[in-house]
C-alpha cells in the first residue's frame, strides 16, 4: 500500500506533457476571444452602413423632385451594394412631421450579424429623418 501511494505521488508530481495541454487551453480561449472581438467589429460596421444608407435614402427622398418611394429604393440599392440583399429586404419610407416640419422618415429592419454576416432577422432597426425641401 505504501509503494502504491509513493507511485501515485510520483506520477502527480510529474509535469511532463502539461505544456501542450496548457497551450491548447489558452490558445482556444484566445482564439475565441479574438473571433468575438472581430464579430463585434463586424456588427458595428454593419450597423453604421445600415444607418448611413438610411440617412442617404432619407435625404434623397427629401429632395424637391423626389418622393418617399425613391428614397426607400435608394436605401435598398446602397444596402445591396455594400452588405448584401439580405439587409435590404425590409426598407420603408414615409412622409411625416418632425418638430412641426414636413420631413421624410426611412426605417430599415435588418439582421443583426451574429456569425459572420448571418444573424437574427429584424434585430437591427435604424430610422433616419430629413426635412422636405420645397421649391417655394
Amino acid at each position: 500500500m505504501h509503494r502504491l501511494r509513493r507511485a501515485i505521488d510520483g506520477l502527480a508530481a510529474d509535469e511532463s506533457g502539461a505544456s501542450p495541454v496548457e497551450f491548447v487551453l489558452v490558445g482556444t480561449l484566445l482564439t475565441l476571444l479574438t473571433l468575438g472581438v472581430l464579430q463585434f467589429g463586424l456588427a458595428v460596421y454593419v450597423r453604421n452602413v445600415v444607418h448611413d444608407a438610411a440617412v442617404e435614402g432619407a435625404f434623397h427622398a427629401a429632395l424637391a423632385d423626389t418622393g418617399a418611394a425613391e428614397g426607400a429604393e435608394r436605401t435598398r440599392q446602397i444596402l445591396t451594394r455594400t452588405v448584401g440583399a439580405a439587409y435590404a429586404g425590409d426598407v420603408s419610407a414615409r412622409e411625416t412631421l418632425a418638430l412641426g416640419q414636413p420631413s421624410v422618415e426611412v426605417i430599415v429592419h435588418a439582421p443583426l450579424p451574429l456569425f459572420g454576416l448571418l444573424g437574427a432577422s429584424r434585430m437591427l432597426e435604424v430610422t433616419a429623418r430629413a426635412p422636405v425641401e420645397s421649391l417655394d
